[in-house]
Protein backbone atom coordinates (compact mmCIF):
# COMPACT_ATOMS: atom_id res chain seq x y z
CA UNK A 1 0.00 0.00 0.00
CA UNK A 2 2.91 2.29 0.83
CA UNK A 3 4.44 1.66 -2.58
CA UNK A 4 1.24 2.55 -4.33
CA UNK A 5 0.97 5.75 -2.39
CA UNK A 6 4.53 6.78 -3.30
CA UNK A 7 3.92 6.17 -6.98
CA UNK A 8 0.82 8.32 -6.90
CA UNK A 9 2.70 11.26 -5.41
CA UNK A 10 5.40 10.96 -8.02
CA UNK A 11 2.88 11.09 -10.86
CA UNK A 12 1.23 14.15 -9.33
CA UNK A 13 4.52 16.00 -9.12
CA UNK A 14 5.27 15.13 -12.71
CA UNK A 15 1.93 16.55 -13.86
CA UNK A 16 2.51 19.77 -11.90
CA UNK A 17 5.93 20.17 -13.48
CA UNK A 18 4.52 19.64 -16.97
CA UNK A 19 1.83 22.28 -16.41
CA UNK A 20 4.43 24.76 -15.18
CA UNK A 21 6.60 24.20 -18.22
CA UNK A 22 3.60 24.60 -20.51
CA UNK A 23 2.57 27.87 -18.90
CA UNK A 24 6.10 29.22 -19.21
CA UNK A 25 6.21 28.18 -22.84
CA UNK A 26 2.90 29.92 -23.52
CA UNK A 27 4.13 33.11 -21.84
CA UNK A 28 7.25 33.08 -23.97
CA UNK A 29 5.15 32.64 -27.09
CA UNK A 30 2.92 35.61 -26.08
CA UNK A 31 5.89 37.89 -25.52
CA UNK A 32 7.34 36.81 -28.82
CA UNK A 33 4.04 37.48 -30.60
CA UNK A 34 3.77 40.95 -29.03
CA UNK A 35 7.31 41.73 -30.02
CA UNK A 36 6.57 40.63 -33.57
CA UNK A 37 3.46 42.78 -33.68
CA UNK A 38 5.42 45.77 -32.44
CA UNK A 39 8.09 45.18 -35.04
CA UNK A 40 5.46 44.84 -37.76
CA UNK A 41 3.74 48.09 -36.74
CA UNK A 42 7.03 49.90 -36.54
CA UNK A 43 8.03 48.60 -39.95
CA UNK A 44 4.65 49.69 -41.35
CA UNK A 45 5.03 53.19 -39.94
CA UNK A 46 8.56 53.45 -41.33
CA UNK A 47 7.31 52.26 -44.69
CA UNK A 48 4.45 54.82 -44.63
CA UNK A 49 6.89 57.60 -43.68
CA UNK A 50 9.10 56.66 -46.57
CA UNK A 51 6.13 56.64 -48.94
CA UNK A 52 5.03 60.03 -47.55
CA UNK A 53 8.43 61.51 -48.22
CA UNK A 54 8.36 60.06 -51.72
CA UNK A 55 4.80 61.25 -52.27
CA UNK A 56 3.47 57.78 -52.95
CA UNK A 57 1.48 57.31 -49.75
CA UNK A 58 -2.14 56.53 -50.69
CA UNK A 59 -3.66 58.63 -47.89
CA UNK A 60 -1.39 61.54 -48.78
CA UNK A 61 -2.33 61.30 -52.45
CA UNK A 62 -6.03 61.15 -51.57
CA UNK A 63 -5.90 64.25 -49.42
CA UNK A 64 -3.68 66.08 -51.92
CA UNK A 65 -6.22 65.38 -54.63
CA UNK A 66 -8.92 66.96 -52.47
CA UNK A 67 -6.75 70.00 -51.73
CA UNK A 68 -5.97 70.37 -55.43
CA UNK A 69 -9.67 70.34 -56.29
CA UNK A 70 -10.36 73.02 -53.67
CA UNK A 71 -7.43 75.10 -54.98
CA UNK A 72 -8.63 74.89 -58.58
CA UNK A 73 -12.21 75.72 -57.55
CA UNK A 74 -11.00 78.82 -55.72
CA UNK A 75 -8.94 79.94 -58.69
CA UNK A 76 -11.92 79.45 -60.98
CA UNK A 77 -14.12 81.53 -58.68
CA UNK A 78 -11.44 84.23 -58.55
CA UNK A 79 -11.28 84.33 -62.36
CA UNK A 80 -15.07 84.60 -62.58
CA UNK A 81 -15.07 87.42 -60.04
CA UNK A 82 -12.34 89.23 -61.97
CA UNK A 83 -14.28 88.84 -65.19
CA UNK A 84 -17.49 90.14 -63.64
CA UNK A 85 -15.71 93.08 -62.01
CA UNK A 86 -13.93 93.92 -65.27
CA UNK A 87 -17.19 93.87 -67.20
CA UNK A 88 -18.83 96.08 -64.54
CA UNK A 89 -15.96 98.57 -64.66
CA UNK A 90 -16.12 98.66 -68.45
CA UNK A 91 -19.89 99.26 -68.35
CA UNK A 92 -19.43 102.04 -65.81
CA UNK A 93 -16.67 103.57 -67.92
CA UNK A 94 -18.81 103.54 -71.06
CA UNK A 95 -21.77 104.96 -69.14
CA UNK A 96 -19.67 107.72 -67.57
CA UNK A 97 -18.06 108.55 -70.89
CA UNK A 98 -21.45 108.90 -72.58
CA UNK A 99 -22.70 111.09 -69.71
CA UNK A 100 -19.61 113.32 -69.98
CA UNK A 101 -20.04 113.69 -73.73
CA UNK A 102 -23.74 114.50 -73.34
CA UNK A 103 -23.07 117.05 -70.60
CA UNK A 104 -20.37 118.68 -72.72
CA UNK A 105 -22.68 118.90 -75.74
CA UNK A 106 -25.55 120.25 -73.64
CA UNK A 107 -23.38 122.90 -72.02
CA UNK A 108 -21.91 123.84 -75.37
CA UNK A 109 -25.39 124.38 -76.78
CA UNK A 110 -26.45 126.25 -73.64
CA UNK A 111 -23.38 128.49 -73.82
CA UNK A 112 -24.06 129.29 -77.46
CA UNK A 113 -27.74 130.03 -76.79
CA UNK A 114 -26.84 132.27 -73.83
CA UNK A 115 -24.33 134.22 -75.89
CA UNK A 116 -26.84 134.59 -78.71
CA UNK A 117 -29.46 135.82 -76.23
CA UNK A 118 -26.99 138.32 -74.75
CA UNK A 119 -26.05 139.61 -78.19
CA UNK A 120 -29.70 139.88 -79.19
CA UNK A 121 -30.44 141.80 -75.99
CA UNK A 122 -27.52 144.15 -76.63
CA UNK A 123 -28.75 144.61 -80.19
CA UNK A 124 -32.23 145.55 -78.93
CA UNK A 125 -30.72 147.96 -76.41
CA UNK A 126 -28.67 149.66 -79.14
CA UNK A 127 -31.73 149.88 -81.39
CA UNK A 128 -33.79 151.33 -78.54
CA UNK A 129 -31.05 153.84 -77.74
CA UNK A 130 -30.97 154.84 -81.39
CA UNK A 131 -34.75 155.22 -81.41
CA UNK A 132 -34.59 157.29 -78.23
CA UNK A 133 -31.92 159.53 -79.71
CA UNK A 134 -33.93 159.95 -82.88
CA UNK A 135 -37.00 160.96 -80.88
CA UNK A 136 -35.02 163.44 -78.77
CA UNK A 137 -32.81 164.70 -81.60
CA UNK A 138 -29.62 163.73 -79.77
CA UNK A 139 -26.38 162.88 -81.55
CA UNK A 140 -25.59 159.27 -82.29
CA UNK A 141 -22.15 159.79 -80.80
CA UNK A 142 -21.76 157.63 -77.72
CA UNK A 143 -21.62 160.19 -74.93
CA UNK A 144 -23.55 160.66 -71.70
CA UNK A 145 -26.87 162.21 -72.71
CA UNK A 146 -26.79 164.74 -69.87
CA UNK A 147 -23.40 166.11 -70.94
CA UNK A 148 -24.33 166.11 -74.63
CA UNK A 149 -27.48 168.12 -73.96
CA UNK A 150 -25.56 170.68 -71.96
CA UNK A 151 -22.97 171.06 -74.72
CA UNK A 152 -25.71 171.51 -77.33
CA UNK A 153 -27.44 174.16 -75.22
CA UNK A 154 -24.15 176.01 -74.68
CA UNK A 155 -23.41 175.98 -78.41
CA UNK A 156 -26.83 177.42 -79.18
CA UNK A 157 -26.32 180.21 -76.68
CA UNK A 158 -22.85 180.94 -78.04
CA UNK A 159 -24.13 181.04 -81.61
CA UNK A 160 -26.85 183.52 -80.63
CA UNK A 161 -24.28 185.75 -78.97
CA UNK A 162 -21.96 185.63 -81.98
CA UNK A 163 -24.76 186.46 -84.40
CA UNK A 164 -25.98 189.44 -82.32
CA UNK A 165 -23.44 192.40 -82.48
CA UNK A 166 -23.03 194.19 -79.20
CA UNK A 167 -24.47 197.72 -79.05
CA UNK A 168 -25.86 199.98 -76.42
CA UNK A 169 -29.08 198.69 -75.19
CA UNK A 170 -32.18 200.74 -75.71
CA UNK A 171 -35.69 200.28 -74.46
CA UNK A 172 -36.70 199.19 -77.93
CA UNK A 173 -33.81 196.81 -78.47
CA UNK A 174 -34.38 193.07 -78.42
CA UNK A 175 -32.37 192.81 -75.22
CA UNK A 176 -35.09 194.72 -73.40
CA UNK A 177 -37.99 192.97 -75.07
CA UNK A 178 -39.72 190.15 -73.20
CA UNK A 179 -38.52 186.75 -74.29
CA UNK A 180 -40.68 184.85 -76.68
CA UNK A 181 -41.96 181.40 -75.67
CA UNK A 182 -39.29 179.75 -77.84
CA UNK A 183 -36.50 181.62 -76.01
CA UNK A 184 -37.87 180.92 -72.54
CA UNK A 185 -35.71 178.53 -70.53
CA UNK A 186 -36.95 174.96 -70.63
CA UNK A 187 -39.05 173.78 -67.71
CA UNK A 188 -37.31 171.58 -65.15
CA UNK A 189 -39.06 168.58 -63.59
CA UNK A 190 -38.18 166.79 -60.39
CA UNK A 191 -37.24 163.20 -61.19
CA UNK A 192 -35.41 160.64 -59.11
CA UNK A 193 -35.37 156.87 -58.47
CA UNK A 194 -35.67 155.40 -55.00
CA UNK A 195 -36.08 151.73 -54.01
CA UNK A 196 -36.97 150.63 -57.51
CA UNK A 197 -39.64 153.32 -58.03
CA UNK A 198 -39.64 156.53 -60.05
CA UNK A 199 -40.61 159.82 -58.40
CA UNK A 200 -41.58 162.26 -61.16
CA UNK A 201 -43.50 165.53 -61.02
CA UNK A 202 -44.74 164.84 -57.46
CA UNK A 203 -46.01 161.37 -58.34
CA UNK A 204 -44.63 157.87 -57.84
CA UNK A 205 -44.41 155.43 -60.74
CA UNK A 206 -43.60 151.73 -60.51
CA UNK A 207 -42.93 148.77 -62.75
CA UNK A 208 -45.85 147.56 -64.93
CA UNK A 209 -47.63 150.92 -64.57
CA UNK A 210 -49.47 152.24 -67.64
CA UNK A 211 -48.36 155.70 -68.78
CA UNK A 212 -48.38 158.16 -71.67
CA UNK A 213 -44.96 159.27 -72.92
CA UNK A 214 -44.87 162.69 -74.54
CA UNK A 215 -41.83 164.10 -76.37
CA UNK A 216 -40.71 167.54 -77.55
CA UNK A 217 -42.27 166.83 -80.92
CA UNK A 218 -45.67 166.59 -79.18
CA UNK A 219 -45.86 162.86 -79.90
CA UNK A 220 -47.89 160.91 -77.38
CA UNK A 221 -47.10 157.23 -76.98
CA UNK A 222 -49.04 154.72 -74.89
CA UNK A 223 -46.50 152.71 -72.85
CA UNK A 224 -46.00 150.48 -69.85
CA UNK A 225 -43.01 150.80 -67.50
CA UNK A 226 -41.13 147.51 -67.94
CA UNK A 227 -38.27 148.14 -65.49
CA UNK A 228 -36.78 150.80 -63.22
CA UNK A 229 -32.98 151.02 -63.07
CA UNK A 230 -30.63 153.26 -61.09
CA UNK A 231 -30.48 156.18 -63.52
CA UNK A 232 -33.04 155.28 -66.14
CA UNK A 233 -36.32 153.51 -66.81
CA UNK A 234 -37.35 151.17 -69.61
CA UNK A 235 -40.80 151.52 -71.18
CA UNK A 236 -42.57 149.19 -73.59
CA UNK A 237 -44.83 150.62 -76.27
CA UNK A 238 -48.26 148.99 -76.25
CA UNK A 239 -48.57 149.30 -80.02
CA UNK A 240 -45.67 147.07 -81.07
CA UNK A 241 -44.05 146.02 -77.72
CA UNK A 242 -40.74 147.72 -78.60
CA UNK A 243 -38.75 149.03 -75.65
CA UNK A 244 -37.23 152.46 -75.03
CA UNK A 245 -34.78 153.65 -72.40
CA UNK A 246 -35.52 157.02 -70.79
CA UNK A 247 -32.85 158.67 -68.62
CA UNK A 248 -33.57 160.79 -65.55
CA UNK A 249 -31.83 163.74 -67.23
CA UNK A 250 -34.31 163.62 -70.10
CA UNK A 251 -37.24 163.65 -67.67
CA UNK A 252 -35.69 166.47 -65.63
CA UNK A 253 -35.15 168.66 -68.74
CA UNK A 254 -38.58 167.91 -70.15
CA UNK A 255 -37.30 166.03 -73.18
CA UNK A 256 -39.92 163.47 -72.22
CA UNK A 257 -43.02 163.97 -70.13
CA UNK A 258 -44.77 161.16 -68.32
CA UNK A 259 -48.52 161.16 -67.73
CA UNK A 260 -50.54 158.54 -65.94
CA UNK A 261 -53.15 156.60 -67.84
CA UNK A 262 -55.66 153.90 -67.09
CA UNK A 263 -54.38 150.35 -67.55
CA UNK A 264 -57.64 149.29 -69.16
Amino acid sequence: MAGITHMGDTNKDTEDASETDLAKHDEDDYVEIKEQMYQDKLASLKRQLTQLQEGTLQEYQKRMKKLDQQYKERLRNADLFLQLETEQVERNYIKEKKAAVKEFDDKKVELKENLIAELEEKKKMIENEKLTMELTGDSMEVKPIMTQEQITEDLRTLNKQLKSPKRPASPSSPDHMPPTPMEAPSQRFEARIEEGKLYYDKRWYHRSQAIYLESKENTKISCVISSVGTNEIWVRKTSDSTKMRIYLGQLQRGAFVIRRRSAA
